[in-house]
């Protein structure tokens, strides 16, 4: 069954932007490529439970199991080492990241206290979006008593557009709220 996103992509969405930036084939229209979903962890090194926790709370938000992110190099001011665990992450794809996205927009979002819409000036250029968010208890199936720590993560919505100007069009039509 294909979520409600989907649907109001092809029956909608891609029309309008082909009408409006005069694409000649239905391939140059821009769609939603991924989801990537980012949870850095800097009390790992203190704390070797937090990222286990950090983790599971990903899974749930996600509907889908983190990787591991492991730092780079090695910095000596931050107590960090090679091949250290600092993170997680998640990328979806297909129809979990519709899905995501639809419950993004029409869920968790509106439940954010004195929300007014996101920033329109994430875009990075290339047509991507990025967003953070400061907690995890904005998403419902979230548990309040299971949570050791509040953290925040980082939601970077990855599109074929080739500017930003197409790529907040796509979002728009979509239903993301952004800040007027």
């Amino acid at each position: 069954m294909a979520s409600r996103l989907k649907e109001k992509y092809t029956s909608e969405v891609a029309p309008a932007l082909k009408s409006e930036f005069k694409y000649s084939s239905v391939m140059q229209i821009p769609k939603l490529e991924k989801i990537v979903l980012n949870m850095g962890v800097g009390e790992v090194k203190d704390n070797p439970k937090a990222l286990d926790n950090a983790m599971r709370d990903m899974g749930i938000i996600a509907g889908q199991k983190p990787v591991a992110t492991v730092s780079r190099k090695s910095i000596a001011n931050f107590k960090l080492r090679e091949g250290m665990k600092i993170g997680c992450k998640v990328t979806l794809r297909g129809e979990r990241m519709y899905q995501f996205l639809d419950k993004l927009i029409s869920i968790d979002l509106p439940r954010v206290r004195d929300f007014r819409g996101i920033s329109p000036n994430s875009f990075d250029g290339h047509g991507n979006y990025a967003m953070g968010i400061k907690e995890q208890l904005m998403f419902p199936e979230i548990d309040y008593d299971k949570i050791d720590k509040i953290r925040g993560m980082d939601i970077i919505i990855v599109t074929t557009a080739k500017s930003d100007e197409e790529a907040k069009k796509l979002l728009e039509l979509m239903g993301m709220p952004f800040r007027k």
